[in-house]
């Protein structure tokens, strides 16, 4: 995927994780998370979502796991915004990081759907290839 890096402002960040602490809080809400993806085929399997999520949740459903992980995400979690040029009508990914016995990549969209419920994609939820620092969050 090709994306182009920004970061939004305090207040966007603050948007978002509202906007998915309340599509989480919905009992029709829908997380879509990618266990296996073509990209994870050529790359270490210490870096993979099958892998993290095993390691870090073995007994449990990795859709719960992970709404119950994605509920404690907050802004100071946040690391910057990607837009999907292979789809470019969706809203941005948002990447977060959480520590845990090393860093998780998190990168996930949020949509409000309303009538259909509420849907968050969870694109990526791995451990961290590159080393993390205070300084790589901007609202820390």
């Amino acid at each position: 995927m090709s994306e182009s890096k920004s970061v939004l402002d305090e207040q966007n960040v603050v948007a978002i994780v509202a906007k998915l602490q309340y599509a989480l809080a919905h009992e029709r809400v829908e997380i879509q998370f990618q266990e296996n993806r073509v990209v994870d085929y050529n790359r270490d399997i210490r870096y993979t979502n099958q892998y993290t999520v095993a390691n870090l949740f073995p007994d449990e459903d990795p859709v719960i796991a992970l709404k119950r992980e994605l509920k404690s995400l907050k802004p100071t979690h946040y690391l910057y915004s990607v837009k999907d040029l292979r789809f470019p009508k969706k809203s941005l990914l948002h990447v977060f990081a959480m520590k845990y016995d090393d860093y998780v990549y998190i990168k996930i969209r949020v949509e409000l759907l309303t009538i259909h419920g509420e849907k968050v994609f969870v694109m990526s939820f791995h451990y961290s290839s590159e080393p993390l620092e205070d300084s790589n969050f901007p609202y820390l």
